[in-house]
């Protein structure tokens, strides 16, 4: 059977508006036409030949009915993921509109993990917000390991801010549609309190601290996968953790104050070290560093403010790079 071609001009370009797509998003958001409709403050009828009118235009069948409600077809979910884009575009135009007219508004929504957020963001923002006052930066803590990105594909955040492992995802499509660009490769350091037992040896074995007090992070974390490689390539297990916390400032005010062990990335040791009284093992892991790395939508038209916000990223990046 010959493929079947849909004309713009004549099929498309002349009959669809974006209330017809609104209206469809609605009804795949409700799962019923008749919610979508109280929804969007219509009649019920009004709503069903939008969604009749569409499927002519198209030549296919947008939605399965069911007594239960409705739900996308496979054609349906693609015209979904394409309406999505529309909207954002049209409202990123908007945004660069308003920015582009007066550099000191606008607005920007950024994902990122907390090790991050403990490190590079807080000088990051300060920069940020110095140049462009008047930006709301909205941030949202991500959980690590940050591999799912739907907030981007969804339009939920215009970048993140994560760390990237160096081996292949398990889906080798995961990054397809997305731009990674690296700020700074970051080395995980084993971290003990200033004023331990430990601060004044000049050089520690791995073997050594399997029977310590340790604070782990959760387990499938960058932090600790890395420290669970480190421990195999010496044939060594994984200590038992005394606790197992994410948070950065619990971790170093416990090591600050008591007998605990727990592993940090170097930017984390590079800032914190300055305010308690922590301090990084002299121990070499023999492990990769991961990258430090600034994510965002392939093919997303990326506004000025956040074009900016990620050469502000680059800037700040720089003084994070291990010296060679």
């Amino acid at each position: 059977m010959p493929q079947r071609k849909i004309g713009w001009e004549r099929q498309i370009g002349r009959r669809l508006r974006l209330r017809d797509l609104h209206v469809f998003a609605t009804v795949v958001e409700c799962g019923s036409m008749a919610k979508a409709a109280a929804e969007l403050g219509v009649a019920q009828p009004t709503v069903s030949e939008v969604i009749a009118g569409l499927e002519h235009t198209y030549g296919v069948q947008l939605f399965d009915r069911s007594p239960r409600g409705v739900e996308p077809t496979v054609y349906g979910r693609a015209l979904l993921k394409r309406s999505i884009a529309v909207f954002d575009e049209i409202k990123q135009s908007g945004r660069d509109i308003e920015f582009l007219s007066d550099p000191t508004v606008g607005e920007l929504r950024i994902g990122c993990v907390e090790s991050l957020s403990a490190t590079i963001v807080p000088q990051l923002i300060l920069r940020f917000s110095q140049q462009y006052p008047g930006v709301i930066v909205d941030v949202d803590d991500l959980t690590a390991p940050a591999t799912d990105f739907q907030g981007l594909r969804d339009r939920k955040y215009d970048c993140m801010l994560v760390r990237l492992t160096t081996t292949p995802p398990p889906d080798p499509h995961l990054m397809d549609d997305l731009n990674a660009e690296t700020l700074f490769d970051d080395r995980l350091l084993i971290a003990a309190g200033a004023n331990g037992r430990w601060a004044r040896r000049r050089k520690v074995d791995l073997a050594e601290l399997v029977d310590e007090p340790w604070i782990l992070p959760r387990p499938g974390t960058w932090n600790h996968l890395c420290l669970s490689q480190a421990f195999q390539m010496r044939g060594l297990s994984l200590p038992t953790p005394a606790l197992v916390s994410m948070s950065v400032t619990l971790r170093t005010r416990l090591l600050a104050t008591g007998p605990y062990l727990t592993v940090f990335a170097r930017s984390v040791m590079r800032l914190n070290a300055d305010y308690y009284d922590i301090m990084a093992l002299p121990l070499d892991l023999p492990i990769e560093p991961w990258p430090v790395v600034v994510v965002t939508l392939k093919h997303r038209t990326l506004s000025p403010v956040v074009e900016q916000f990620i050469a502000c990223a680059r800037e700040v990046a720089r003084a994070f790079v291990a010296p060679r």
